[in-house]
């Protein structure tokens, strides 16, 4: 949400303003405000701990009228630590969101009955309005996901919501079923000191799992760290592997792959190069032409990247493309000089991503061609050098969304003596 658009503002306030209407009713509600607020206590303190704790929202959602439910979401998330700017739109934002669907969760659920089954309880009864509830939190959460990955994120109308719903049904079905006992035990003679006891594994599972988000941004972390050390070895390309993973996201999504792969194909953009920092910084920086011989170590690259990153396990088939995006289809490229399908798709993507942008940026050695010049010149290496899948995809990608690249340090640079460069439009260092 970087740099949020206009009309993703729009969409925030739009949501913030449905949130607004679902709380506007408190005053005339008739609810035990101590209840509400020792749910809204526990909610802040699960968010401060690990992350969205949803037991407690739908066991607001089933114990609360609509819009007391709803309340309950709000001080957690508008407190709630935010790492990526900008923080207060997405403080909004997910305020919002979670007041919309905890609202909407509780309506359906006391439009069914839900208050007096769980007072019986009448069992097996008591999970039909329950199901429906989270189904219908569930919905509501993936339909404003989709809103904003469409608008803030840019991903294209017709990806937006593919699996969304699918791949958030099952947990929350789980957390739903905690809530749902807690709102049980709530109203049972055992009171709320035993409902809170069923948060305690949920809690411990929960931190669990916020543990293992952490270890991937960490690992993240290092990927940012190994692709700095390569900007600042090889200064004439600093900016070129986040552009190479844009334009690699790009072509991922306009192919239809889903968000998942989608990230993969983002990090190998990004990583690609990552192999030059084990290659003399003399050779990256050399004026004029290279030496067979020093061409031969450059090309090395893609080995030293693919050691450095097989043991990271979550970058998947990223590691193929690290090792194969100068592999040509007429097999003429290297290492190992695969022909057509034995290129790794992943490899596939990444070669065109990147030949694009060298072709685009800005170099001490020559200025940067104009975007349609290089689809041109992708397109005549289609079938030869590039796979044509990959090129059209670009093509249509940037007809769709244009192409807005970060400006280097190096077009802020003076330029150094021009040297000879191949040809070949993924022909660089």
């Amino acid at each position: 949400m970087e740099g949020t658009a206009a009309r993703a503002r729009v969409y925030v306030v739009g949501v913030a303003l449905s949130a607004l209407y679902c709380v506007h009713a408190l005053p005339a509600v008739t609810a035990p405000w101590w209840a509400v607020a020792l749910l809204a206590a526990l909610y802040a303190g699960g968010e401060r701990l690990s992350g969205t704790f949803y037991p407690v929202l739908l066991a607001g959602a089933f114990l609360l009228p609509p819009p007391a439910a709803a309340l309950v979401a709000l001080p957690g998330a508008l407190l709630s630590p935010v790492v990526q700017r900008p923080r207060s739109i997405r403080r909004i934002w997910r305020a919002a969101q979670l007041a919309v669907a905890v609202w909407a969760a509780s309506r359906v659920h006391w439009t069914l009955g839900g208050r007096d089954a769980v007072v019986a309880p009448d069992f097996p009864y008591v999970l039909v309005p329950a199901g429906a509830a989270v189904i219908t939190f569930c919905l509501a959460l993936t339909v404003l996901d989709g809103g904003i990955l469409a608008l803030a994120e840019r991903v294209p109308v017709r990806l937006a919501w593919r699996g969304l719903f699918l791949r958030s049904l099952a947990p929350i079905a789980v957390h739903g079923l905690a809530g749902l006992m807690m709102a049980v035990l709530w109203r049972s003679p055992y009171g709320p000191v035993a409902a809170l006891l069923v948060l305690l594994p949920m809690c411990v599972s929960w931190w669990a799992f916020a543990q293992y988000h952490r270890e991937q941004a960490a690992h993240q972390a290092t990927i940012r760290a190994l692709v700095q050390a390569v900007d600042i070895k090889d200064e004439y390309t600093r900016g070129h592997s986040e552009r190479v993973g844009q334009a690699s996201m790009m072509i991922a999504r306009e192919l239809g792959m889903d968000e998942g792969r989608v990230e993969v194909l983002r990090f190998a953009g990004i990583l690609h190069d990552v192999g030059k920092l084990g290659v003399p910084t003399r050779l990256l920086r050399k004026d004029g032409p290279l030496t067979p011989q020093e061409r031969r170590v450059i090309e090395l690259h893609p080995e030293y990247g693919h050691e450095m990153v097989r043991g990271i396990s979550f970058l998947g088939e990223a590691r193929a493309a690290v090792l194969h995006h100068h592999e040509r289809l007429d097999g003429s490229g290297y290492p190992y000089g695969l022909v057509g399908g034995q290129i790794p798709e992943s490899a596939r993507v990444v070669a065109v991503a990147d030949a694009f942008d060298a072709m685009t940026s800005t170099r001490s050695y020559r200025r940067a061609r104009p975007v349609a010049t290089a689809l041109e010149e992708l397109e005549r290496c289609a079938g030869s050098q590039f796979d044509p899948r990959m090129v059209t995809a670009l093509v249509r990608a940037l007809s769709r969304h244009g192409w807005h690249p970060a400006v280097t340090a190096d077009e802020e640079r003076p330029p150094r003596p021009r040297r000879p460069v191949s040809s070949r439009p993924g022909a660089h260092r």
